[in-house]
Order: structure tokens, then sequence, then C-alpha cells
């Protein structure tokens, strides 16, 4: 079963580029890369710029409403995510742990809905 990691982090928590502690971060992010690589239960993943390049789009009475920033204003934003094709939840759980940004802010497990026909 697929199953999508969310990445939430307070933004102004993670380290800045080009620091000890980003490249100590990034080193912590290419091995659990090369894990769930090895283990071939990685579909994909990305991280996704900084909120302050998103953008919310709805529609209300046939009108596109588009507004700055994400949707939701928190104190922890979607940094990324990753899709894993696991054996079950326990193991999706198990490689959700493993995220190094789990040590900072949270990973939102939650399983890929199969839709009959798609």
């Amino acid at each position: 079963m697929k199953y999508i990691c969310l990445i939430y982090a307070d933004e102004t928590q993670i380290p800045v580029p080009d620091s000890p502690a980003f490249s100590q971060m990034m080193s912590a992010y290419e091995a659990f890369n090369d894990e769930v690589r090895a283990a071939g239960v990685l579909v994909a993943g990305e991280p996704l710029e900084d909120t302050p390049t998103a953008s919310t789009v709805s529609v209300r009475g046939g009108e596109r409403i588009v507004t700055d920033g994400p949707f939701a204003e928190t104190k922890e934003q979607l940094g990324g995510f990753y899709i894993l094709d696991c054996r079950d939840l326990d193991e999706a759980l198990d490689y959700a742990a493993k995220i190094p940004t789990a040590t900072v802010g949270r990973v939102e497990v939650r399983p890929l809905m199969v839709l009959p026909g798609a």
C-alpha cells in the first residue's frame, strides 16, 4: 500500500543553507533516501520551496480566487513529502520516524486512496 509522508516544521527552526547544521541535516536526508531506495519502498519525494512562494486557489461562484501563501496559518509549514510503498501502516510509520525533520517537526502519514478504474 502507498503512503504519503507529509513533512511539517517551523521554517524558522530549519538550519540556514551553508551552515554546518544544514550540512548535517542534508547528510541525514541523503542517508534516509539511500535507505528507502535500497528497501525498494521509495515512490517519490521532493522538498518544497518556503511558504512565501505558495499560492492558494479556490473557486467561489465560478470565480477563481488566488491568495498568496499557504491555506492554513500555522506555526508549522508543509516542507516536503515522500510517497512510500510499504507492507502496512506500521512499516510506513517506522520510515516516517526516520525522516530527519521529524526531530524538530512532525510527519503526517496517510494512505493514498485507490480509486476503482484509475
